[in-house]
């Protein structure tokens, strides 16, 4: 009997004809290129692939991907995403979204997307500022900081999307860096992989409106010292010279350097990405330069029913009881006149 080979697929699959129009030197390239590479490790095939988006820089990605793509209205591409994964649940869904789209005019629809626990993936393109309109401070830019609408320095307290998603119970965070290009890519296939709102935020530099933004962890000769890349099942050590580790005194985190103290690599803390308590994960997610490295990879993996699968299984469930199975079972079943 002959078999079907599975197709193999690259990542010129998955781009499109159209023109990357990004400004030169713009971190959304990199994630672009990391999510495409992933859709062709994955295998799912292009006309089982849809991309939706909101408003911003961000929001343009469906039109260089080789898939299907929606590009939704500001803040509404979680609402989107969310009826194509229900309607077909057999198509891999991936969400791309800015800052402001996704946690200002967008907030209520990605809490709820998380909380609800939807199979999609959302990648949240973080450059702490409103591009796409000039230069405007975003939910995520830090407190003090000069824009073109706040010329005296912001007042507010930002939100942590990693914070956020945890508020809603969220099953997958993750987190990356637009120029790490390996830990991206191990971040995104892992989303892929996981049952549920798979959230990663996406730390891009804006270079118009907010250049540097990250660059005290994006610097190639510290970010080894500035950033920890967590795996599943590894002890949480980082450092150029892989001589720094996390350990838990009392209820804190603590860095520590191996061999001194008499502290040794048994002592440091074994990453658990799995774990339903979200304590050690919100601490993770918290953590934040000097005094701490930033968690990047795959910080929050847990597994937990679907929206869409136990959607799917209701319907099943009430359609096995009924004698109205389909719309047309429904209204044939009240009274009718033709005229």
């Amino acid at each position: 009997m002959d078999t079907i080979e599975k197709t193999q697929y690259t990542v010129n699959d998955f781009k499109s004809d159209q023109l990357v129009r990004w400004c030169p030197g713009c971190g959304d390239y990199a994630i672009l290129a990391a999510m495409q590479k992933v859709m062709a490790d994955i295998g799912v095939a292009p006309e089982k692939t849809v991309v939706v988006s909101g408003i911003g820089c961000s929001s343009r990605l469906p039109y260089y991907v080789n898939s299907y793509g929606f590009h939704g209205i500001h803040g509404r591409g979680a609402a989107i995403a969310t009826g194509v994964k229900v309607a077909n649940p057999d198509l891999t869904v991936w969400q791309v979204t800015g800052d402001g789209d996704c946690l200002a005019i967008g907030g209520n629809h990605f809490i709820h997307s998380v909380r609800r626990n939807i199979d999609i993936n959302v990648l949240i393109f973080n450059n702490q500022i409103y591009g796409l309109t000039k230069g405007q401070y975003s939910p995520t830019t830090l407190k003090g900081c000069i824009t073109n609408s706040s010329p005296f320095g912001t007042i507010e307290e930002p939100f942590r999307p990693g914070e956020l998603t945890m508020g809603a119970r969220g099953t997958f965070f993750g987190r990356v860096l637009d120029v790490d290009m390996k830990s991206s890519h191990m971040t995104m296939l892992a989303a892929t992989k996981h049952k549920g709102t798979s959230v990663v935020e996406c730390l891009v530099n804006c270079v118009i409106f907010h250049d540097g933004a990250h660059k005290y962890l994006s610097e190639k000769t510290t970010r080894e010292d500035r950033t920890i890349v967590l795996e599943h099942g590894k002890k949480m050590i980082f450092g150029k010279n892989r001589d720094k580790g996390l350990i838990l005194e009392g209820l804190n985190l603590k860095v520590v350097t191996i061999g001194e103290n008499g502290i040794t690599e048994n002592d440091i803390l074994t990453h658990d990405a799995k774990t339903p308590d979200p304590t050690l994960h919100l601490k993770l997610i918290l953590m934040s330069g000097p005094e701490y490295p930033v968690a990047l990879g795959v910080i929050r993996d847990v597994e937990a029913e679907t929206y869409n699968d136990a959607l799917t299984k209701q319907i099943a469930d009430v359609q096995a009881k009924s004698s109205v199975k389909t719309f047309d079972d429904l209204i044939d079943s009240v009274e009718q006149w033709e005229m």
